[in-house]
């Protein structure tokens, strides 16, 4: 990760408040209900209350990684449409003729499949790269090749 903030796209940022609110009301819907005795619970239960702190140690890490990506992101300004970076936009055309409009993120989401972390083997290697380059990357197959066709927000001709 660079020193810099880096800039944020906007699917990113929309991927990453719905993963943000999800959390919270997880949060929320897990938060321990009064103890209707004082008595201590059987091996059970104790088990269950250590799973729930996980849980929320989990919650509120990733909650804390997606707020201080979020304030990063509004601090970098625009992604940039030159050349590859973190936020960036792309479409690329894979060997078998497919496109794909990506959104090069620092975080991963569940939430939208189009983000392409900067650490994965796709996207390192899209970095810094500009439209028109073809990208080699690794997968667990062997060697691939990427026509890297726009950095930017996707026009008609090369969206979907």
């Amino acid at each position: 990760m660079s020193e810099e903030p880096e800039p944020i796209s906007a699917a990113e940022r929309r991927a990453l408040e719905r993963d943000r609110d999800a959390l919270r009301a997880a949060r929320a819907a897990d938060a321990p209900a009064p103890q209707d005795s004082g008595q201590a619970g059987d091996r059970g239960d104790a088990a269950d209350q250590s799973e729930r702190v996980d849980e929320a140690t989990h919650i509120g890490v990733r909650l804390a990684e997606i707020t201080l990506r979020l304030h990063e992101g509004e601090r970098a300004g625009v992604p940039p449409v030159d050349a590859v970076g973190v936020g960036s936009t792309v479409t690329v055309r894979f060997p078998d003729g497919d496109r794909a409009t990506l959104h090069l993120a620092r975080l991963a989401s569940d939430r939208d499949p189009t983000l392409v972390t900067a650490d994965s083997p796709l996207g390192h290697a899209l970095l810094g790269h500009e439209a028109g380059d073809r990208v080699e990357y690794a997968t667990p197959e062997g060697r691939e090749t990427v026509h890297l066709l726009s950095v930017g927000e996707p026009g008609p001709e090369n969206g979907r």
